[in-house]
């Protein structure tokens, strides 16, 4: 038997080795690394835009809300073509945009080329979560 053959034939002792003395960039579990698990791999980042591309072709309705208020129905049998309804929203203040009903933001209105526009003054990202559930 040639020395490469018996020295394969001996069991193997790790009970010298700490794996905690290495550095956590060389540390591996199973057949992953940990360092890279931070990492986005290449597959999910393609899902992830897949999604994204999905979502950007499904239309949703922008609505600008001036302003509301409650009336009765006995009021509102009453209103004729020259009845004035006062709103509960001062004149100059920023108008409500809503997405599907869900508040986005605040708006100015503007006009572009003789058709109405909006000019975001404040946005909220935050609610548009709703829209999914």
């Amino acid at each position: 038997m040639t020395d490469l053959e018996n020295g394969l034939e001996m069991p193997l002792d790790f009970s010298d080795i700490d794996l905690g003395e290495l550095p956590m960039e060389d540390r591996v579990e199973g057949n992953l690394r940990l360092d890279l698990q931070g990492q986005e791999p290449v597959a999910d980042n393609m899902a992830q835009r897949r999604k994204m591309a999905l979502f950007s072709r499904i239309p949703v309705t922008l609505t600008l809300e001036v302003a509301s208020v409650d009336v009765t129905l006995a009021d509102l049998m009453e209103v004729d073509g020259n009845s004035v309804i006062e709103l509960d929203k001062l004149a100059g203040d920023p108008l409500d945009i809503k997405v599907n009903g869900i508040p986005f933001g605040k708006a100015e209105v503007v006009v572009i080329n003789d058709k109405y526009g909006l000019r975001i003054v404040e946005f909220n990202s935050h609610d548009l979560g709703e829209l999914a559930s």
